[in-house]
């Protein structure tokens, strides 16, 4: 049965932490659920999807809004025959959404998604997201491929979702004035690499600080990194001392934005 909660909302309740790949030690891949008055909204789709159906009921409709296609933020995907509990899905996604989808969950690789028990309308932001029933702004983030950062309105808080970026411009402007601000965190304390951009401790403590959000919280950490809870523990002393209402997520923590 689905778990019950309290009346506050939106509710933030992290389904996924990891970077990359599942450890017995720190949880599945990223996956992060916001709980509101008219609408499931989940964040990527790491491993952590499949506990969905522990906080969701199908009473309201479910908005999937995706950063981008590597596959530690869609291997759940696989199992969305699993949850036959969702009555309409939205899935949203950048330009190139629905061709990359339909060739990922598509035969010989999965279900399709037209033999879902349930149906699922694919969107790509931000030229459709004006289809959304909640305010949505999109840009695109610095990273290796091309991925969206998400500045959400719901029930009178500014979520932003910055993911696979290192600190950047847009990132900046989505965050800007946020209630709860959602960043990514896969390098090691001060590691920095061009080539391949994410967040360190410090860079995400400083686009906290720099943004003016009300609170920050690390997620996806790599977990070839961060190998332990301890590990997460020492990035979020760096994060604190630039931005002290930093947090570190982990599976299965839920907090109000």
């Amino acid at each position: 049965m689905p778990r019950t909660f309290k009346k506050e909302l939106p509710q933030v309740i992290f389904l996924g932490t990891n970077g990359w790949y599942d450890t017995a030690a720190t949880g599945n891949t990223v996956c992060t659920l916001i709980k509101t008055a008219r609408y499931d909204i989940v964040l990527d789709a790491g491993n952590g999807i499949y506990k969905l159906g522990d906080y969701c009921d199908g009473g309201k409709p479910v908005f999937l809004l995706l950063s981008h296609f590597h596959i530690d933020h869609i291997a759940g995907l696989h199992i969305l025959v699993k949850h036959k509990f969702i009555k309409h899905l939205t899935i949203c996604g950048g330009k190139g959404a629905r061709r990359a989808l339909n060739t990922f969950i598509g035969k010989p690789y999965s279900v399709p998604f037209k033999d879902l028990p349930y149906p699922v309308k694919v969107l790509e932001l931000p030229a459709e997201k004006g289809k959304l029933p909640f305010s949505c702004e999109t840009l695109p983030l610095v990273h290796a491929d091309p991925v969206l950062g998400y500045r959400l309105r719901l029930d009178g808080k500014v979520i932003t979702y910055c993911t696979d970026t290192g600190y950047c411009a847009n990132a900046l402007k989505l965050a800007r004035g946020a209630d709860l601000l959602l960043t990514e965190c896969s390098h090691s304390p001060g590691e920095v690499n061009p080539g391949w951009p994410h967040f360190n401790p410090a860079a995400a403590g400083k686009l906290g600080a720099e943004s003016g959000a009300k609170k920050l919280v690390m997620t996806h950490m790599s977990a070839d990194r961060y190998r332990t809870m301890a590990a997460r523990a020492k990035a979020l002393r760096i994060a604190r001392k630039i931005f002290p209402a930093s947090f570190t997520a982990r599976d299965g923590m839920r907090l109000r934005a």
